[in-house]
């Protein structure tokens, strides 16, 4: 009875940590991209285009977390 509620809880905080860490990677990731577009106008293109490659990258972190975690990742 106890270890099914540990693994839940430990679940629950494994998709907690990876969408604040997602959070804060979006977060930078948008930050210093406008701080670029501020630097360089013309590469704006560019910029933006890697910036919306990482973003779904760093997101991408929160599925696999999900996906772990409602699994149960079994010893």
């Amino acid at each position: 009875m106890l270890m099914p509620m540990l693994a839940e809880i430990s679940g629950s905080l494994h998709i907690s940590v990876a969408c604040f860490g997602a959070a804060i990677g979006v977060g930078m990731i948008g930050m210093k991209a406008s701080e670029a577009v501020g630097r360089n106008p013309g590469a704006a293109t560019k910029i933006l285009v890697q910036a919306i490659l990482s973003t779904a990258f760093a997101e991408g972190i929160v599925f696999f977390a999900i996906f772990l975690a409602k699994k149960g990742v079994h010893f």
